[in-house]
């Protein structure tokens, strides 16, 4: 009895379901009728290429001529500080090039005096010097090398600031 009971307990609850249920029809009239409330309010906003100034990349020529000639002063500062930058590179350039100059000619001398001792001496290889004349070119072949690494450790200095400082590699490493 129980059984039966609840059997007709369920079909009338699915019957019932199904009698509230709301048709495909009725959900798609409903959601037509929103949204043509919600036109009515706002419409779309539509965006198209008329809307943009024909080059965007200029600026429109402003008609207060107090903004105008803010606009200039800053161009004109602008240009300043371009040129500012440059004569800057130029000098970090100037200086780097003299260094390099520098560290050539030093070299120059080094080898110069070891080419004139190996050619008194007759080989490469030699056990020291042959007399106080070559003592001192030895001794002038020490110091030079010496201000030779330092003017390097110079250069490697003045290269890394300019570095530092923004600049190209054409202006650190010409």
């Amino acid at each position: 009895m129980r059984r039966i009971f609840l059997k007709l307990l369920v079909t009338a609850l699915m019957v019932s379901a199904a009698c509230w249920a709301q048709s495909l029809g009725d959900v798609a009239r409903t959601n037509r009728e929103r949204t043509a409330e919600d036109a009515a309010i706002a419409p779309p906003l539509v965006i198209t290429t008329a809307d943009f100034p024909p080059n965007m990349h200029t600026n429109p020529a402003p008609s207060d001529p107090q903004a105008q000639k803010r606009g200039e002063a800053a161009d004109h500062r602008s240009a300043q500080q371009r040129l500012a930058e440059h004569r800057a590179a130029e000098q970090w350039k100037r200086q780097i090039i003299a260094q390099k100059a520098n560290v050539a000619n030093l070299q120059a001398r080094v080898n110069q005096l070891h080419a004139s001792i190996q050619d008194a001496n007759g080989s490469v290889q030699f056990e020291g010097p042959s007399g106080r004349y070559q003592a001192r070119q030895l001794q002038q072949v020490a110091q030079i090398q010496y201000q030779l690494e330092v003017q390097k450790i110079k250069l490697e200095q003045m290269q890394d600031a300019a570095r530092h400082a923004g600049m190209h590699t054409a202006v650190y490493d010409p």
